[in-house]
């Protein structure tokens, strides 16, 4: 029996699996004059008799078959309520910046210090049991008597105005605003229906040229998915390898031959990138990949970006941005032209993906060949210029510095200096374990016994605490501890290696992110490491599992990028000025150190910044699934999630 199958096995047992049924999951939906209403400024919503009702600027309408229709019957709306009694008795009232809960002689005040998220009340309803809503100047609350969910913006809401509210027996939510009525609906879901919805997406929307690179696209009209254009972006490698991860994981712990045709796609797609800079009138060294790809039938990107305005532009952001024309150089066949100073980040994504890929979906000789050669090119050719990336002009990529001279030496390159080492260790241990050539072993010893950059992986992240530091070095991090402890032998290493991860881990576990912590779960639980005082459990300790489920559960079924804003609420803490960025502003997390729950902000992939409390955009970006798949398959496979 392999390692890798007995580290499975082992956390298997360690931790009894999360059984997921079906769950409640909320949708909203907006209703204007387009869909009957009269008018648009709804002055109160009501139900009577099982039917909706909507008094609006210009008459009231009811609710019926998917529409809205004027009505003259002459009823009559309650006015704004500040105080409700819910099915079992107990009497709420919200006044004075706080929500009272009286139940007989016991009397309970909730204010932002106990996790109200605002407080300029104007409405508060009941109707689903022991839930109660509460309308505010700007957005609504939810709360279940443990649970507090705010609603704002228009991933939820019409208008941040709510005038009053009405709720439904099966808890469907009702809301009148300026902007017209408003539902937040409950359906029922699990989680194995959740991803086939995201995979759905991905194929019908999100595979970008022949090659089927996944990221977000752009709308034409804000929250109107019927029209859409496809973009590319400077990691499309990156994503790509995500999503490819995931669908590895998904054909492991299901079986499913979609799941594999996808991560196939995905390594094709990855392969891609490689061939496409060799040849050309401006061919790069045998392994360099690119960071993505357009057609050369559209427009030509080195107008913009090899442009000398666009150079001193991020030159003014970067003092170390690298000059290189073109940026965009034309493939061998003249069909593509091929992004250039290609990121660490991109090689993180790539060989993240063809360590899991070649473990669990090539099968066939033919198939692990082509991940041997493909992995022994882009390893090699990191060996062959001295531990860096070198791109087509014959110099190293702005970010693809890996070797000692820079790392250890160059105080420009200090705040690079654990990540990077940690980075080219995972990729050299990729090598060996998918190769089982010697080659790479060797080269890491010599980075090791001459460099000491397994010291240097001890400190990977500078930082000041929870909420500091790049969250996109976070997420690059992360991939490459997964591949490196799990394929180290030597268990002076893997300790380390271990150790290093614990100390980082306990940054992140505040940011309740599901990839997170199965990544840690699946290479720590068990371990431990004796230090000059005490033994130390290494294995993930605290909420991580329920944390994990919570995230994954809530993860919004709406990826369209509408604005959130959160720098309001009173349930709020700022983070201390040593911990934030230069120049960085409106970053917090909620009282009990964690940072707002997923459906409460906007993430598109793992490297957003969960502290930022006012996110999203316009309404105009649509991004896809990939950051629910990856974490939910991986804890399928590991056997946190049992479905």
């Amino acid at each position: 029996m392999s390692r890798r199958l007995l580290a499975v096995l082992s956390i298997a047992v360690s931790f009894a699996a999360e059984r997921v049924g079906t769950f409640q999951i909320e949708v909203r939906k907006f209703y204007t004059t387009a869909d009957g209403l009269p008018s648009n400024d709804i002055a109160s919503v009501a139900i009577s008799h099982g039917g909706v009702f909507a008094k609006t600027a210009k008459g009231i309408a009811k609710f019926s078959s998917g529409k809205w229709a004027v009505v003259s019957d002459a009823m009559r709306f309650p006015s704004a309520q500040m105080s409700v009694t819910d099915s079992n008795g107990v009497t709420w009232s919200a006044h004075n910046g706080a929500l009272e809960r009286r139940e007989g002689r016991s009397v309970k005040t909730f204010t932002g210090l106990d996790g109200l998220p605002y407080d300029d009340f104007t409405t508060i309803a009941t109707g689903e049991p022991a839930v109660i809503w509460i309308g505010t100047h700007k957005g609504a609350i939810r709360f279940d008597g443990r649970t507090w969910e705010y609603r704002q913006g228009l991933r939820w809401l019409p208008d941040d105005d709510v005038r009053s509210i009405a709720v439904e027996p099966g808890g469907n939510a009702w809301f009148a605003t300026g902007h017209g009525v408003g539902l937040i609906e409950r359906r029922p879901i699990t989680l194995p229906e959740k991803a086939k919805f995201f995979e759905d997406e991905i194929d019908a929307r999100h595979r970008r040229t022949p090659y089927q690179y996944v990221d977000a696209v752009v709308l034409k009209r804000p929250g109107d998915k019927s029209e859409w254009t496809q973009r590319d972006s400077d990691n499309d490698g990156l994503w790509t390898a995500m999503y490819g991860a995931a669908e590895c994981y998904a054909f492991a712990a299901t079986g499913d031959p979609l799941a594999k045709k996808r991560a196939q796609a995905a390594f094709d797609a990855l392969w891609f990138l490689r061939e496409v800079t060799q040849g050309g009138p401006h061919p790069a060294a045998p392994g360099f990949v690119a960071r993505t790809i357009l057609p050369t039938d559209g427009r030509d990107p080195n107008g913009r970006d090899s442009s000398p305005e666009e150079f001193e532009r991020m030159r003014q952001r970067d003092g170390l941005w690298k000059k290189i024309t073109p940026r965009w150089p034309v493939s061998a066949d003249g069909k593509w032209y091929w992004k250039s100073d290609t990121s660490s980040d991109e090689l993180d994504g790539h060989f993240f993906f063809y360590g899991v890929y070649y473990d669990l979906v090539t099968k066939s000789e033919e198939e692990k060949r082509r991940v041997r050669e493909q992995v022994a090119a882009i390893a090699g050719h990191l060996i062959d210029h001295g531990f860096t990336l070198v791109d087509h002009d014959g110099k190293p990529t702005r970010w693809g510095i890996f070797d000692p001279a820079h790392l250890n030496h160059d105080p420009n390159w200090w705040p690079e200096r654990g990540l990077n080492s940690l980075s080219i260790l995972a990729y050299l241990k990729v090598a060996e374990h998918v190769t089982g050539s010697t080659k790479y072993r060797e080269a890491a010893r010599t980075l090791i016994e001459q460099h000491s950059y397994d010291q240097n992986v001890l400190i990977p992240k500078t930082n000041a605490g929870p909420g500091s530091g790049n969250q996109s070095d976070d997420e690059m991090a992360f991939m490459d501890y997964y591949n490196l402890i799990r394929y180290e032998s030597d268990p002076v290493l893997q300790r380390k290696y271990s150790v290093s991860f614990f100390h980082y881990w306990i940054m992140e576990r505040q940011e309740l992110n599901p990839l997170f912590n199965f990544m840690y779960a699946a290479t720590n639980t068990g371990k431990s490491s004796r230090g000059p005082f005490e033994l130390q459990d290494l294995s993930p300790n605290g909420n991580w599992l329920a944390d994990s489920i919570d995230t994954l559960r809530r993860y919004p079924l709406d990826r369209v990028n509408w604005r959130l804003t959160n720098s309001h609420r009173k349930d709020i803490v700022p983070l201390p000025d040593y911990v934030r960025e230069v120049g960085e502003r409106g970053v917090g997390h909620r009282r009990d150190g964690t940072v707002l729950p997923i459906d409460e902000r906007y993430v598109d992939h793992w490297n957003h910044n969960p502290w930022q409390l006012d996110q999203g955009g316009n309404g105009q970006s649509l991004a896809d699934g990939a950051s629910f798949l990856l974490p939910y398959y991986m804890g399928l496979y590991h056997k946190f999630i049992e479905n």
